[in-house]
C-alpha cells in the first residue's frame, strides 16, 4: 500500500516489493531501528514464480548478514497483493 494514498501499487511484483520494504523502513526508523534490526522475515507470495523479481529487490534492502527467512506461496493476499513480508526486528 502507498502511505500517502492507501491504494494498492499498481506494477509488477517488483515494483509492489519495493513499495513493501519502503513501508518496513518508514515503520522500522519510526522505532529508531533499520533493516539490521530485523532478524526473521516471512515473504508471502501470490505467485511463487515471482521469487527471483522479488529476491533481487528484498536483495538491495537486506545487503549485510540477511535475516532468517521463509517464503511461502499463498492462494490470495489481502487486496490481491502480489506479495506481503511480515518481520521480526530486536533492539
Amino acid at each position: 500500500m502507498d502511505p500517502a494514498t492507501g491504494n494498492m501499487v499498481t506494477g509488477d511484483v517488483a515494483a509492489q516489493t519495493e513499495r513493501v520494504l519502503e513501508n518496513i523502513r518508514g515503520l522500522l526508523n519510526s522505532q529508531g531501528l533499520n533493516f539490521g534490526n530485523v532478524i526473521k522475515t516471512t515473504v508471502f507470495l501470490r505467485d511463487m514464480n515471482h521469487f527471483a523479481a522479488m529476491n533481487e529487490v528484498y536483495g538491495r534492502h537486506f545487503t549485510k548478514e540477511p535475516p532468517a527467512r521463509s517464503t511461502v506461496q499463498a492462494a490470495r493476499l489481502p487486496k490481491d497483493a502480489l506479495v506481503e513480508i511480515e518481520v521480526v526486528a530486536a533492539r
